[in-house]
């Protein structure tokens, strides 16, 4: 078996689709591993910005059939990297239209998809999820609460639902991202930086925050992983 595909999903914006996929290309790092970002986010593609210069990158547009026929063809070109794939707001309606050309690849591309859902406390994440779930019905999905919307506990909608169930009986897991202080997620944006960039660049009170927010999700993250 090749190396897993991870997305970072959510479909709709301002969950923290781009954050979870700052912090799973950083845990695959610190795990010694090879790593292939691919950017669907092409109209702001951030995190491609942030590490286009420390890992292979692609931008690759998902709303169309040529950039799903491109990642496949990526993750068979790179079978000894992991891919992650971060995804725009809008990717919706090309996983809907198109995902099936991914779902239809896994067996002969030899690796699993695990899909990291980005949730806020609103209803429509998980009516999104179900979409999803649907167009991609053998990935493996994890669901994530954002802490920046509040703790686990407010995530009533979520902890509650049949989704959850659906998830969870389906061998997901549904984990709780840590929040990482407004100023510095503020400075690795604005500035466009990766986080081992802003270790070495950031003032000391900057760094002591992403250090403890870095351990943290690479404890979470890393047990999600590791199965």
């Amino acid at each position: 078996m090749n190396e897993p595909i991870f997305v970072s999903g959510g479909s709709k914006g301002g969950v923290g689709k781009s954050i979870v996929t700052i912090a799973l290309i950083d845990t695959v790092l610190h795990f010694k591993k090879k790593v292939v970002l691919i950017e669907s986010d092409t109209s702001n593609p951030d995190v491609w910005k942030m590490y286009k210069d420390e890992i292979k990158t692609e931008l690759i547009d998902l709303d169309v059939a040529n950039g799903w026929i491109d990642m496949v063809n990526v993750c068979d070109e790179n079978k000894d990297a992991i891919i992650i794939i971060n995804t725009a707001a809008r990717n919706n309606k090309g996983v809907t239209a198109y995902g099936g050309t991914l779902n239809s690849t896994l067996e002969e591309l030899e690796r699993k998809l695990l899909t990291f859902w980005v949730i806020n406390r609103q209803r429509d994440s998980l009516e999104l999820l179900k979409d999803y779930m649907d167009a991609l019905p053998d990935s493996i999905v994890h669901v994530v609460r954002n802490s920046y919307f509040g703790d686990e506990g407010k995530f009533e909608l979520y902890n509650g639902s049949k989704v959850r169930e659906s998830v969870e009986s389906s061998g997901g897991k549904s984990i709780t991202f840590p929040d990482l202080a407004d100023r510095v997620s503020d400075d690795l944006y604005s500035k466009r930086l990766s986080i081992d960039s802003a270790m070495k660049q950031l003032p000391i009170g900057n760094r002591a925050e992403l250090t403890r927010w870095r351990n943290e999700f690479r404890k979470i993250l890393g047990e999600v992983i590791d199965g």
